[in-house]
């Protein structure tokens, strides 16, 4: 825990028990405009609050700015699905294609924190298996990094976070810094169930404190994790990362819309972004200009970013910003059981498994998906029955049962293909702006791994003893769209999240995922931001813009 502190001071900064330190954020340095700041960070999700602790604590002067509100759990949160859609990114989108993809609370977040203010919490790693799916399973692309350039930052976050679980056999196995959650109801009929399926399962991992944590409480298990942490027992960057990068310096930008990235035409530098706060328009100047916006709103910026240089879009001499967009499919089948299970009181990833992670030669698909538990509250749960075709008496019925409803869901790895891509719309929005249009289309290998999911979750279920299954099909965890590469032509950053077009200019959001693995990734992009503050501290990058 010591080591911990010393590079991440976040959970001693936050006030004994639930709530914020108010007066890091009264006293926050603050820049002006005309500051030629070290480096101006666009979005305060994952990839971003990471960035931000990471280079303030290294002394560089950091403004991060947020489209969304600064939150104040206490203020701000209600454990209410209903009363918690203002944490979900709710702008206009356009969507297309054969399968279109719903974009909102199931895959956008608002505010800083990001989505990882009502994600669930799950975090795990990405397998030494998804860096390399074109050379081992002829599909895909490779990453120009390994994993074993991310494991070192893999523990660090976890233990920052810090990750609850027991030791993990799946990928590169590994332990987790704080021990398994108690297993719930839910988690019970999924071992169950699995041991009878001879299918081995594990508690975790999940980033939610299993014990007191700095200052941090341990988790209370009241079961609203997806409409944010109010007791601050679950991980996000506004708890985990935000103190830490304020009391070194950093300033937070909330309610600051990034519309346009500004590029010398002379040198080819970023000068910095301009942003649109309380009804005017304004512009930072920065030596570096790190973006971290999420994969739909990364390629849209760059995309609305135009100029002489750049006629089609900032980086986008090569047509590739916007493509290789990737949604998780992700299943979820419900059993119903004579017990009461009461599937909400748990955090909702509580139980899980990776044996179907990797490609199996014997099937007719290649990569594959994981499983775990999810605990839909009561409209979601409405949601799952309605879609059955129930509405009415019958629907009521469904609802009265709810207790004795468990649920599973899964994680399938879509393929990247060019097709799937955000470009810009002809509508506007209220900033003027032409607004993202994601169109998304399933290949037949997406849809092998759906069924093939569906059958392994309803199999686990009725060896549990469910008397009934439904399963709703839904997507989750959008990636992709501004990917790594090994050169210009295969990707638009490099291995250190770099733009091959603009020297001083980083990516560091999921968008720069070149495949997704049937992993959340959370975990993964706080990890790949961690290590290009890393290599952008330690001089390994003599030719970027930043601090001298």
């Amino acid at each position: 825990m010591n080591r911990v502190r010393e590079r991440n001071e976040s959970a001693w900064l936050l006030p004994a028990g639930p709530g914020i330190n108010h007066r890091l954020r009264d006293d926050m340095r603050i820049f002006d405009d005309s500051d030629e700041v070290d480096v101006v960070i666009v979005g305060c999700g994952a990839g971003g609050s990471t960035m931000a602790q990471r280079l303030a604590r290294a002394g560089w002067s950091v403004v991060a700015m947020d489209a969304g509100p600064f939150w104040d759990p206490e203020k701000d949160w209600v454990s209410d699905e209903a009363g918690s859609h203002h944490l979900y990114w709710t702008e206009p989108r356009v969507i297309g294609g054969a399968d279109p993809v719903p974009l909102g609370s199931n895959n956008s977040g608002r505010g800083v924190g990001g989505s990882m203010i009502h994600y669930a919490g799950y975090t795990p790693r990405f397998h030494p298996s998804d860096f390399r799916i074109n050379s081992a399973d002829g599909v895909g692309a490779d990453w120009p990094i390994d994993y074993e350039d991310l494991k070192p930052f893999y523990s660090d976050i976890e233990a920052e976070l810090p990750v609850a679980g027991e030791g993990w056999p799946w990928g590169d196995p590994h332990s987790y810094p704080q021990r398994p959650h108690p297993v719930s109801g839910n988690g019970d009929m999924f071992l169950r169930g699995a041991l009878a399926c001879g299918i081995t399962a594990k508690v975790g991992p999940v980033a939610i404190s299993n014990g007191r944590f700095g200052n941090r409480p341990h988790c209370i298990y009241r079961g609203f994790c997806l409409q944010g942490c109010k007791v601050n027992a679950k991980a996000s960057p506004l708890i985990t990362h935000i103190p830490d990068a304020l009391a070194h310096g950093a300033e937070v930008r909330a309610d600051s819309m990034v519309t346009r990235i500004e590029v010398d035409q002379h040198t080819g530098k970023a000068t910095g972004v301009h942003y649109n706060r309380q009804g005017r328009q304004r512009f930072q100047r920065a030596k570096t200009v790190v973006v971290a916006g999420y994969s739909i709103e990364t390629p849209r910026l760059l995309l609305n970013s135009t100029s002489t240089r750049f006629p089609e879009g900032l980086c986008n001499d090569f047509d590739l910003v916007g493509r290789y967009l990737m949604v998780q499919g992700a299943p979820q089948t419900a059993g119903r059981f004579d017990d009461e299970v009461r599937m909400f009181k748990a955090p909702p990833p509580e139980v899980s498994t990776e044996e179907f992670y990797e490609t199996d030669p014997s099937k007719n698909y290649k990569r594959g998906f994981s499983i775990q538990t999810v605990s839909p509250l009561p409209i979601t749960w409405a949601e799952h029955v309605a879609a059955q075709g129930h509405w009415g008496a019958g629907l009521r019925q469904y609802m009265s049962d709810y207790v004795h409803w468990s649920c599973l869901g899964a994680l399938c790895e879509f393929l990247p293909l060019p097709e799937n891509r955000v470009i810009l719309s002809s509508e506007l929005d209220r900033h003027g702006l032409p607004v993202a249009q994601f169109n998304y289309s399933r290949c037949e290998n997406d849809r092998a791994l759906m069924k093939a999911a569906q059958s392994v979750m309803e199999s686990i279920l009725q060896a549990a003893g469910a008397d009934e299954v439904i399963t709703i099909n839904r997507y989750a965890h959008l990636v992709g769209g501004a990917r790594m590469g090994a050169d210009e032509h295969s990707g638009v950053v490099d291995g250190d999240c770099r733009s091959f077009a603009v020297p001083n200019l980083y990516i560091t959001d999921g968008s720069v995922l070149p495949t997704e693995g049937s992993a959340n990734p959370a975990l993964t992009i706080m990890a790949i931001a961690a290590r290009v503050a890393d290599r952008m501290t330690s001089g390994n990058h003599a030719r970027q813009g930043g601090r001298s």
